[in-house]
């Protein structure tokens, strides 16, 4: 699938640097057309002449080197790359990324390509495992851009541990399979529901719930890259919008269930992963309501059951739900699926780590109104988001 598709290729100032050698010439072997961009650090490791011989192209290094077309060359690499890979891509590449610098060629380009972005990490493993770099990757996997995990091996530090280069062959497949993402969403429109709910109590508080939103931003993404035109209906979150999708804002219940009410009927599947609060104080204060020595009480209302609404409405939709869950997660789930009529309720032990509110991973079990169970390991929310669309494309063309 890499048959004339134009790969750029990042190369940072990183030992590993030696080893797009290889990834250059396996890309080329599968017929990619293949341009290459260095920073001044990689170039104390490898040489431009190699990079050159072995792509077949001239290779930049200079942002303001002279262009050898009228284009601003960094504009038209970037509109020309279907894939944009960094190997190695170095704790400084990524900062920068994730922080909007743009101080040379790579990260000028990257920043103005709308291709798909791809980072290969190799560091130190301490260097790897830093807060300051989880947390620029966390911030760039939410905006889109892509990460092959490090193994674990002898690094040139003399260290041993998590942040060697995946293997050369490894990154080409991955390459290989992005290239060749399945469109199997064209002219399907899909409904997803994202986040919390606050339930205002007076101007200042609410009540609200531990949803990060991830994962509804994670179905939401996987459906378009798929071809699906996609509806996102979010609570509040700390997430960025997600790109090319039609994207609606909410805070509280009453505004998800007009929302989603208003949306339900011109889409074909509907994913509600959000985190709706049951109840609402049945009466808002107009101010802040002041402390005072005795207790508080709050009388609350029940809020409409959105999901148990579209199920009597749903028709031949595909309705999905999600079940977050501390105990008896089967039952709890086999109960909601028939009571509200979903097709598929996708259920998750939030007390589980890295299973719960806020983790980019997830593991759940996906149980399906035919009896059919399928349940997953740890994995990021994106590869379980995809597995949730394979789940409801299976249904969708069984209708």
């Amino acid at each position: 699938m890499l048959k004339d598709k134009n790969i750029v290729i990042g190369i940072t100032g990183g030992i590993a640097a030696y080893k797009s050698c290889e990834i250059i010439s396996l890309m080329k072997k599968s017929g990619a057309n293949i341009h290459c961009v260095m920073t001044k650090e990689a170039m104390q490791f490898i040489t431009p002449l190699t990079l050159r011989t072995l792509s077949g192209n001239e290779v930049i290094t200079d942002l303001f080197s002279e262009s050898k077309n009228w284009n601003v060359e960094h504009i038209s690499l970037a509109k020309m790359a279907d894939v944009f890979l960094v190997a190695p891509a170095t704790a400084n590449i990524i900062g920068k990324i994730a922080n909007g610098i743009c101080d040379d060629f790579l990260t000028t380009t990257i920043m103005a390509t709308k291709a798909k972005v791809v980072f290969a990490p190799a560091m130190n493993v301490n260097m790897y495992e830093n807060p300051i770099l989880k947390d620029n990757i966390s911030k760039l996997k939410h905006l889109g851009y892509e990460f092959i995990d490090p193994i674990v091996g002898n690094l040139a530090c003399g260290d041993s541990g998590k942040g060697k280069m995946a293997d050369p062959k490894d990154i080409v497949n991955y390459l290989y399979n992005l290239s060749g993402k399945k469109q199997d969403l064209k002219g399907v429109s899909i409904l997803i529901t994202a986040g919390p709910t606050r339930e205002l109590i007076d101007p200042v508080r609410y009540i609200t719930n531990r949803s990060s939103g991830k994962m509804g931003y994670a179905i939401a993404r996987v459906a378009k890259e798929r071809g699906a035109d996609v509806t996102l209906i979010s609570g509040p979150t700390n997430l960025p919008r997600p790109e090319g999708i039609k994207f609606i804002q909410i805070e509280t219940a009453l505004e998800m269930f007009t929302k989603v009410k208003e949306n339900f009927a011109s889409n074909n599947i509907v994913i509600k992963a959000a985190a709706v609060a049951d109840y609402r104080p049945k009466n808002i204060a107009n101010q802040k309501i002041k402390k005072s020595d005795g207790d508080m009480h709050i009388e609350l209302e029940r809020n409409p059951d959105i999901l148990a609404f579209l199920g009597e409405q749903k028709g031949d939709k595909i309705l999905v739900g999600f079940a977050a869950e501390t105990n008896d997660l089967t039952q709890n789930a086999l109960t909601k699926l028939k009571k509200k009529n979903l097709d598929l309720i996708v259920a998750n032990d939030v007390s589980q780590e890295g299973a719960g509110f806020n983790y980019d991973t997830n593991k759940v079990t996906i149980f399906s109104a035919t009896k059919e169970t399928n349940k997953l390991p740890l994995m990021s929310k994106l590869d379980v988001a995809d597995k949730i669309i394979d789940e409801a494309v299976t249904l969708l063309k069984k209708e």
